[in-house]
């Protein structure tokens, strides 16, 4: 009893931590609010600032009037998307395409950061890491006409190798079926390197000691690789996964339109996206009411896919969560 009361009479006594008020976390964290008002200035001035130019996608446009004096058409903007039956399958080509690009991209940026940690000299590590980069600074023109000097029918590349062989040129701008099939390959190509340096940072923020410590103890390379790199990155997956869903409707202009052109309508079943159509669109019936009631679309199903996502990671990891 008196031990039942001694404890009491110690938490009475137990001084609670004092609240800090806002002006005081503010000074104390000045170092980092600094570095991020960059950040800060950056999304303030092109991104929400330009928000009210939403308005266009209710409205019928006006050169001479303007935004705010065009009249009000409520939804039709968004009723013609859907009546000219082209939304579903632009949804599907762009859902499909980024779910491809996504995932096998990220899982292809975590093999080629793995083996370049397992790489043991410096100089051939360097000279990867250049090589793999390069393909990330060239221009989408650049890629779409080393695309078609390599498929062009009469004095390509590839078809001058086939007759070589005695084999039947291919007719690449005329197949469809093959188009995802290249798309997602020079995809691949171009960002592999450039997104495999964030797994590379990953791993090298992981304690040395414990890769040390399971070699001693008898783990071969795959052992480590599988129990203590792959849970390490996890989380970094995971993230960056969350990340992409939120863009997940907004499909790569550059690489499909300098890919197939803007007028080969033999591949638009396989290759038209939401930002082809809205391009083809805008340039033939400089419709801007139509292309902002599109990206009104893109956004509001971008941030639905990615609160879903981060929903259900929420509940089976709640630390690998974005908020």
């Amino acid at each position: 009893m008196k031990k039942l009361e001694s404890d009491i009479a110690f938490n009475d006594l137990q001084i609670k931590p004092a609240k800090v008020s806002t002006f005081k976390q503010i000074k104390k964290s000045k170092t980092l609010i600094l570095m991020c008002v960059p950040a800060i200035i950056f999304f303030f001035i092109f991104s929400y600032i330009p928000m009210p130019g939403l308005y266009l996608a209710f409205i019928k446009y006006n050169y001479a009037q303007g935004i705010f004096k065009s009249a009000f058409c409520g939804l039709d903007n968004f009723r013609f998307l859907f009546m000219s039956g082209e939304i579903w399958k632009l949804t599907r080509n762009t859902v499909l395409y980024n779910l491809a690009f996504i995932i096998l991209g990220n899982l292809i940026q975590i093999f080629v950061a793995i083996l370049l940690n397992e790489i043991r000299s410096k100089w051939f590590k360097k000279i990867s890491q250049t090589i793999m980069f390069l393909p990330y600074f060239i221009s989408a023109v650049i890629v779409g006409l080393f695309a078609y000097n390599f498929l062009n029918y009469d004095s390509g590349v590839l078809n001058h190798i086939l007759k070589t062989f005695h084999q039947v040129p291919i007719k690449a701008y005329q197949t469809p079926w093959i188009w995802p099939i290249i798309i997602i390959a020079v995809f691949l190509w171009q960002g592999t390197g450039y997104g495999s340096i964030v797994y590379f940072a990953a791993i090298m923020g992981i304690d040395s000691e414990i890769m040390e410590a399971a070699e001693i103890d008898g783990a071969n390379a795959f052992q480590r690789i599988r129990h203590i790199l792959l849970p390490c990155l996890k989380p970094t997956f995971v993230i960056l996964m969350l990340f992409s869903l939120g863009g997940i409707l907004k499909g790569n202009f550059g690489l499909f339109y300098n890919l197939v052109g803007s007028s080969n309508t033999v591949l638009f079943d396989r290759t038209d996206i939401i930002e082809t159509f809205v391009f083809r669109s805008l340039m033939n019936n400089f419709n801007f009411s139509l292309g902002s009631a599109v990206s009104l679309y893109q956004s509001v199903f971008g941030f639905i896919i990615v609160m879903t996502a981060n929903w259900i990671v929420k509940k089976i990891e709640p630390d690998y969560s974005i908020f």
